[in-house]
């Protein structure tokens, strides 16, 4: 993966960790399952009159849509919404990245290189030393929907490689199209009309500004620009390589939720988050591969030319490569 792609993966890690912090603030007005119909409503509407159709087959967008918009987003904010903290959150939804690795083995035949998976397994212990860490500090519940959550990310990150979109930022938006009616029928049936229409109807109440700011970035950070160049990184490269980048996030997230909503960090989740980093940058790059030697094929007594050989089938060089 060029240096420059590297970049906009970390990009996406950053745009994604502060975003829990705006859920945080979202969930603290508007009702979970109403909340995700809402978000993904406010993308679609403009997305199905203005943006043209991103010429993928249904199939694959409606699983990306079912995996990336729905279950993760219905699993995460269930799950924040009962308890799980916002820097908790953004580590245990980082375990898309293993699922979206067996994902691709299992089902695109992508291969995992020794490289990859040390990488892997390096930024998963980080993560299980900062949950370890944290632990004392949610429920049971409240993580294993939150967990629930990173899986239905990777069967969207599945279904986006098979998409296979010539142009990622429309599979993007017309994904969000999928999440609002099976949300908003889930909502009305959990979290009943009365409750809905008074999330609506109270924007003077303390906190109602922050949350929708909060829903503001989610929108358009989180889900136009964010999900955009992750889609767009996930369309040129092996989802084993692009999906460890999503580990940074945690990182973003806890200090985020540190700086924000006061939430302590120990020194053994120091310790993680510096793990995950490092799996991260072992687990996208790969070793160069090493220059092969041209053999001398001069006739005894015959001078060194400059420039290649005089053969171009054998010996031929070629330098190595970087992904």
């Amino acid at each position: 993966m060029p240096i420059r792609h590297r970049l906009l993966a970390v990009s996406v890690a950053l745009m994604w960790g502060l975003n829990f912090i705006a859920i945080d603030a979202s969930l603290a007005h508007f009702p979970p399952f109403f909340l995700v119909a809402l978000r993904f409503a406010l993308i679609a509407v403009p997305t199905v009159l203005f943006v043209p159709w991103p010429k993928v087959p249904v199939r694959w967008l409606v699983g990306y849509g079912l995996g990336f918009g729905t279950l993760q987003f219905l699993f995460l904010y269930w799950g924040m919404a009962t308890g799980m903290p916002a820097g908790l959150a953004s580590l245990v939804l980082q375990a898309s990245a293993p699922f979206t690795v067996l994902l691709g083995a299992t089902f695109l035949r992508e291969r995992v290189s020794g490289r990859q998976l040390v990488g892997i397994v390096v930024a998963v212990c980080g993560m299980a030393l900062v949950g370890w860490q944290r632990a004392e500090n949610a429920t049971v519940v409240p993580f294993l929907l939150t967990l629930a959550g990173a899986f239905g990310w990777a069967i969207g990150n599945t279904c986006n490689r098979l998409a296979k979109p010539a142009d990622p930022l429309r599979l993007t938006l017309w994904m969000s199209v999928v999440p609002p009616l099976p949300m908003l029928a889930l909502a009305l049936a959990v979290e009943g009309p009365a409750r809905i229409g008074a999330s609506l109807t109270s924007f003077d109440e303390p906190g109602a500004l922050a949350a929708v700011a909060g829903l503001a970035y989610t929108v358009v950070v989180g889900t136009v620009l964010g999900s955009g160049v992750w889609t767009w990184l996930m369309a040129r490269h092996p989802a084993g390589v692009v999906a460890p980048f999503s580990m940074l996030v945690p990182v973003v997230g806890m200090t985020a939720a540190w700086v924000v909503l006061r939430e302590t960090v120990s020194p053994g989740e120091l310790i993680g988050g510096a793990l995950v980093v490092g799996g991260v940058l072992l687990g996208s790059t790969r070793r160069r591969a090493p220059r092969v030697p041209v053999p001398d094929v001069r006739e005894p007594g015959e001078p060194a030319t400059v420039g290649p050989p005089r053969s171009g089938k054998v010996g031929a060089s070629r330098p190595g490569t970087v992904d």
